[in-house]
């Protein structure tokens, strides 16, 4: 048996007969398809027995080749169960897929579901389900539409009267109980934004019944698509047989009343048949009934089943001239590869049916907005259908302990990180050279901070103070060269002096290598170069005064000292402590450089361009070298301070080294405990402060004598103290 699975419900029972009949008539006059063949037809009528329906069902399945016009159950895209069904729709899973897109465009989380007491309405809330969960939604309820559900009446209002829900979707078969249950509920559904598939779209029942409750809801519904025969079926629908009128629709009232089980629907179904027959009467309304829907798709399944057969046929009359009979036999189940291959003649570019491999046929879907009545409702403004608020960009959510994930708190995004979007279920932390703005919906690139010449105040002072003290210590050095014969430089070697006052203007110059963006060049020079100049003053200075210490032993005769006093002692001294430090320094350029780094942690919001020791025992190695020639030249110049004036400065050299010492002392933990510009602003603080302390204590009182107590710089005096 080849034939068109046609399932009728109460409410499209009464037209699509019509539109079978007709297609099969319409076929039958057209001389271009099976000619000399008449197509004909068995109508089962199950008579509202569920064994005889099922009875029927399996008896059209039984046959070879079936085509099916209105069957969305997934179960019929199994080729290896049904490999011979075909049908002009696609299956549940489309359409709903499409309410899933359409719950997300408008961002409905927290929807409820009233689904049809049949193994439709279960199969299909099955699928509906599964596609929420994996695209985030939530059912805040489920009611079973049953003829029950009168006596739970107050329970289900309570239910659909949630505020957090304003969108209900219906799903499965509709049918008068609910119909019934729309209407029973029209106060609740007044606010409530409904959402229909294709299933309950173009029912003119529907549109009679509830159409007050179903005002501004959405149908998802199969694109428009008039079949060929529409113009003729319309202009001879009042000459065809008129079914309404005849003992048909009576008699399964009759039967039905004789089940007192439906008495109490009979005046509701004879009223609703009433009903369709008034509405389709109106050409308008049967126009959009013919068009919309499962109903064109009924005269294209009877279409392509015939020409299927047609192309069949012509095969076998070519290949098989002599005996078409034994042909004919042999094609029996091959009639499924013709209508595989079948596309609409009607459109060659594009084909409004195109059967997959799972035998569907492809088609578009619309989405429409049900308004029945003129007055404007609501206020324009899209329903809102959501367990919790958005979580605006800037936070997250954070899930609640309830079952469903839809439920939730927003909370801020951690410092560090951003939500670009609403509700997200994640922060993004920004990339290390990046800080979120205050709402934290965007990375914006750090501020870099370093001693910059621009715009920083520290730098401006800073380059004042090294350029005056520079100025200074060059202004002595001219004195003491202007009078390098006088007595007082003269004494205690004055090229020791020079070489001081040298390595001083060097330290406080060395200041500039701390200011301006560190670069791995000035990183290596700035940490290394004051060491060095520093260790050259020290070892002057310590040189200073063991030439204090040995002039004044060599006094005594027969002193051994006296071999010491010579040109080559100080100089010794100088060159070796010093060497010692450029050594070390060495080493550490060598190993582990000094080197430019980004600090992107210490400071939110901020990159610290900054320098890195790279060798921390080698740093702190070249500051405990420099401590140590501290600490000896202080004590040896603290023994000696008591010798008389006139031969020494060792009370000079230990002031300048008792503030040396404990400019460095106190330098080391507040370095350690600064970050970023003001660590460096420490370090040439110390630099400057002890670079001065030298100068202060060593050359002021040498240079006040010579500038205004010129009577005391003369050798007399000298040797008369």
């Amino acid at each position: 048996m080849t034939g068109v699975l046609m399932e009728l419900s109460e409410f499209d029972g009464f037209l699509h007969p019509l539109i079978f009949f007709f297609a099969i008539v319409k076929i039958n006059r057209n001389p271009d398809i099976l000619p000399n063949i008449t197509l004909g037809y068995n109508v089962y009528d199950s008579c509202q027995d569920g064994r005889v329906a099922v009875s029927r069902v399996l008896h059209l399945l039984s046959g070879p080749d079936k085509i099916s016009y209105g069957a969305s159950d997934p179960s019929l895209s199994d080729r290896l169960l049904y490999p011979h069904v075909f049908r002009t729709i696609q299956s549940s899973h489309t359409h709903n897929m499409v309410i899933i897109e359409l719950l997300k465009y408008f961002g409905w989380t927290w929807v409820g579901i009233l689904v049809s007491d049949d193994d439709n309405g279960e199969r299909e809330l099955q699928i509906l389900t599964k596609y929420m969960r994996e695209n985030g939604i939530c059912v805040a309820f489920t009611i079973t539409m049953t003829e029950e559900n009168s006596e739970y009446r107050d329970e289900i209002l309570r239910v659909m009267s949630n505020p957090q829900v304003s969108v209900i979707i219906m799903c499965g078969t509709m049918s008068y109980v609910g119909i019934g249950l729309l209407q029973i509920q029209n106060l609740v559904l007044a606010n409530k934004t409904l959402v229909l598939p294709p299933s309950w779209v173009s029912s003119p029942v529907l549109m009679e019944f509830a159409y007050m409750n179903l005002n501004v809801s959405l149908a998802v519904d199969f694109s428009s698509q008039p079949f060929v025969g529409e113009e003729d079926f319309v202009k001879n629908y009042g000459k065809l047989p008129k079914i309404f009128n005849h003992d048909y629709y009576w008699k399964i009232l009759d039967f039905i009343a004789k089940n007192k089980k439906y008495n109490h629907f009979i005046s509701f179904y004879r009223n609703a048949t009433v009903a369709m027959v008034r509405y389709t009467y109106s050409s308008p309304n049967l126009r959009t009934l013919l068009s919309s829907g499962v109903t064109p798709r009924l005269y294209d399944a009877v279409e392509i089943l015939a020409k299927s057969l047609h192309e069949m046929f012509l095969h076998i009359k070519d290949k098989y001239k002599e005996n078409p009979i034994t042909g004919l036999v042999q094609y029996t189940g091959k009639l499924q590869r013709y209508i595989q291959r079948m596309k609409n003649s009607r459109d060659p570019m594009s084909p409004s049916y195109y059967f997959t491999d799972q035998g569907e046929a492809l088609h578009p879907y619309k989405i429409m907005n049900k308004m029945f009545v003129d007055e404007a409702t609501g206020d324009g403004e899209i329903p809102v259908s959501r367990c919790s608020g958005p979580c605006l960009p800037g936070s997250r959510k954070k899930p609640r302990e309830t079952i469903h994930i839809c439920c939730y708190d927003c909370v801020p995004c951690s410092e560090g990180e951003i939500s670009n979007i609403t509700d997200a279920d994640n922060c993004i932390q920004c990339e290390s050279d990046e800080w979120p703005n205050e709402e934290r919906d965007r990375c914006l690139p750090k501020v870099t901070e370093f001693l910059s010449y621009q715009n920083d105040p520290m730098a401006s002072v800073f380059s004042g103070l090294s350029l005056f003290g520079c100025l200074v210590t060059g202004s002595i050095f001219r004195i003491f060269i202007s009078y390098q014969d006088t007595p007082i430089v003269k004494a205690n070697n004055r090229n020791l002096s020079y070489l001081l006052l040298v390595s001083i203007f060097l330290s406080f110059l060395s200041v500039f290598l701390f200011l301006g963006r560190p670069s791995d060049v000035t990183c290596r020079l700035r940490e290394t170069s004051f060491g060095v100049f520093f260790s050259v003053a020290v070892s002057s200075l310590l040189a200073k005064t063991v030439m204090v210490c040995v002039a004044f032993k060599s006094t005594k005769p027969g002193s051994p000292w006296r071999r010491w006093l010579s040109v080559k002692l100080p100089y010794t001294i100088v060159l070796l402590c010093s060497s010692i430090q450029v050594v070390i320094c060495v080493i550490w350029l060598s190993i582990s450089p000094p080197f430019q780094d980004l600090d992107t942690q210490s400071s939110p919001g901020k990159i610290i361009i900054q320098c890195n020791e790279g060798s921390d025992i080698c740093f702190y190695s070249m500051l405990g070298y420099m401590g140590l020639l501290a600490a000896g030249s202080f004590l040896l110049a603290f023994m000696v301070r008591t010798l008389p004036d006139s031969f020494n400065e060792a009370k000079y050299i230990t002031f300048s080294m008792l503030l040396f010492c404990s400019v460095w002392i106190s330098m080391i933990p507040a370095y350690l405990s600064t970050r970023g510009k003001y660590m460096v602003a420490v370090e040439i603080f110390a630099v400057m402060a002890s670079s001065a302390g030298l100068l202060g204590c060593v050359f002021f009182p040498k240079c006040f004598i010579i500038l205004f107590r010129s009577e005391m710089n003369t050798k007399i005096d000298l040797l008369r103290k």
